[in-house]
């Protein structure tokens, strides 16, 4: 299913972790493509379902649109949360009413948790070798 940019669609971009979603959402009956692929095809758990139609659930606006999304970077947990949080600016755009709603929901605050860095003279970020009294 191809869109051509002569519809008239709602964008997004969606960060977490290492992830970055690019969302275009368009009038439609509620099917969800994720880099060319069914939502069921690219995210095996449910979980990570009910992550992207969060906010959807959360405006009531579930059906009503289609999601064609094109995700890079980080794992699926990452990816889902991206994507999530692109579909809630994009829903923004359609209608600036639902701003109070999905800020009360932390919809549209980006997750600013990141993998913390190694440091020298440790094994990880905060794993240190281990201790040997002699």
């Amino acid at each position: 299913m191809t869109y051509t940019s002569a519809k008239p669609y709602f964008y997004g971009t969606g960060r977490r972790k290492k992830s970055i979603a690019r969302v275009r959402l368009v009038p439609g009956t509620g099917s969800i493509t994720i880099n060319g692929r069914t939502i069921d095809d690219y995210f095996g758990l449910e979980t990570m379902k009910l992550i992207v139609n969060q906010p959807f659930g959360v405006t009531g606006t579930t059906g009503k649109f289609d999601i064609i999304c094109t995700v890079r970077g980080g794992g699926f947990s990452g990816q889902a949360g991206a994507i999530r949080h692109g579909v809630a600016k994009a829903l923004l755009q359609s209608d600036a009413d639902l701003r109070g709603v999905l800020k009360k929901a932390g919809l549209l605050t980006r997750d600013p948790r990141m993998k913390e860095r190694k440091k020298y003279g440790l094994k990880a970020a905060r794993r240190a070798p281990q201790f040997s009294k002699r």
